[in-house]
């Protein structure tokens, strides 16, 4: 392949604010790293942790395993929040002569491993009520009612805090975590009345099994979507045959193979390609062009471009099987 014929460039600082040591580079209001949740990151792990302390105390004394696994399910939020939060600080690092995107793959990580552990927690809570409706267990419903009733505010304030970061799959994981504490809260708080008045034991890990449901619903998508990511799939929301189409479709384009798109981050999508135009007389220009497109169009803020004219030689990549 003749390099005279190809093109290359990385415009990645034309399209994007990102914070490379500090220098913002570009200014198209392209910004895909990821926002400072570091404040409601903080505040999440504090009041969280705080919650699962006063569940464990409350669980133990009253006797009721809803509540226990309600707190084992917060204990697991708050490392998950921590994950994600350490994640986010990694994200903003710079790149190394190593690690050449710098550590953004690491919001990805958190995320599959936030849903890892929420499936972990799960077991246990299902293995434990599953035990007891062998040996039913009897449950003071006062204080578990009044605990669970805080965890509703808190869980439910925490999810606000996040409730803006949905195109963030890393913050996005955070915010189902503390949506579903909410609503699992709600659950106990309404079960342990209902004790109260039928005075029903099953119905203690009954709850906790639907608990548990709830949270394998909750985190199935993110699973998927997380292990997706991590296998460098396109993200959620980018066809790419679209944005073939759209490449096939540019002046002067006969043909677009070697596409690939995968996501550098939660939020940050890279892609490369080989497009063929015979008449590359404004190379710059198009180069230019095709990558302010593919940032406003598709959100892809790291495109690579290798431009080729068709001469004798063909592309070993051309082929459709070829990687």
């Amino acid at each position: 392949m003749a390099h005279d014929h190809h093109s290359h460039d990385h415009h990645d600082h034309d399209h994007a604010n990102h914070d490379h040591g500090g220098h913002a580079h570009g200014g198209h209001g392209h910004s895909h790293a990821p926002r400072d949740f570091g404040r409601a990151f903080a505040i999440g792990v504090v009041l969280n942790f705080g919650f699962v302390l006063a569940e464990v105390a409350a669980g133990l004394w009253s006797g009721s395993l809803a509540l226990l696994a309600d707190a084992g399910h917060n204990l697991s939020d708050v490392l998950s929040l921590l994950l994600a939060w350490g994640a986010t600080i990694m994200a903003r690092k710079a790149p190394s002569a190593r690690h050449t995107y710098g550590l953004r793959k690491a919001t990805i990580l958190a995320s599959l491993a936030n849903a890892v552990l929420l499936l972990v927690a799960v077991g246990v809570i299902g293995t434990e009520a599953v035990r007891r409706f062998a040996e039913p267990a009897e449950v003071a419903t006062m204080p578990v009612m009044i605990v669970a009733a805080i965890g509703v505010v808190i869980n439910t304030a925490t999810a606000l805090m996040f409730m803006r970061g949905h195109d963030d799959l890393n913050v996005r994981g955070a915010f189902l975590h503390m949506a579903s504490d909410a609503a699992v809260s709600l659950a106990v708080v309404i079960g342990a009345g209902v004790m109260a008045i039928t005075s029903l034991g099953w119905i203690d890990p009954a709850l906790s099994l639907g608990i548990a449901v709830v949270i394998v619903l909750g985190t199935w998508g993110l699973l998927k979507d997380s292990v997706n990511l991590a296998l460098d799939a396109a993200p959620k929301g980018i066809d790419v045959g679209q944005v073939r189409a759209w490449l096939t479709g540019l002046p002067g384009v006969t043909d677009v193979h070697d596409l690939h798109v995968w996501a550098m981050s939660t939020t940050e999508t890279a892609m490369t390609a080989h497009v063929t135009r015979p008449d590359n007389l404004d190379s710059d220009a198009f180069l230019h062009t095709t990558c302010e497109g593919l940032a406003t169009k598709f959100n892809i803020g790291h495109a690579t471009l290798q431009v080729e004219t068709g001469g004798a030689e063909i592309c070993r990549l051309s082929p459709a099987e070829a990687v």
